[in-house]
């Protein structure tokens, strides 16, 4: 499995309304970071502040060119540190991360999917606590 290149696939795949703010996360946010807090209502991500109306794109996530590749981008987040429970989470299963074109497998990963998860789960250790 290689590292996250950056392609931005999930962040542009659940950005558009299938991310949740957790109870952790709201409170987190509007006691230490409201520039976020603002951009949830009722406990859903992401709302424009000003019009209330859903973003279809996190509010969060910047575009870049690659400098080795300036056709290809990179994305980046804004709130790395501070991102939701969901995004902190991202990747869980192997399946998930085919079905969404995740650039991070290989094809050995594809012939090995039960290692694969194991090393999936390894590397998500730090941002999955409880998840052993």
């Amino acid at each position: 499995m290689k590292d996250c290149t950056q392609c931005g696939k999930c962040c542009i795949k659940y950005s558009d309304g299938d991310l949740f703010a957790s109870e952790a996360d709201l409170d987190m946010w509007n006691l230490f970071n409201p520039d976020i807090a603002k951009y949830t209502k009722a406990g859903l991500i992401w709302f424009s502040p000003s019009s209330g109306k859903r973003l279809t794109l996190c509010p969060f996530l910047t575009e870049n060119p690659d400098p080795a590749n300036p056709a290809r981008k990179l994305y980046t987040c804004d709130i790395y540190f501070d991102r939701p429970e969901d995004c902190r989470f991202y990747p869980v299963t192997i399946k998930q991360m085919l079905n969404d074109d995740c650039e991070m497998l290989e094809p050995d990963d594809l012939l090995k999917p039960i290692k694969a998860q194991a090393d999936l789960d390894k590397l998500m250790k730090d941002s999955r606590p409880g998840f052993d």
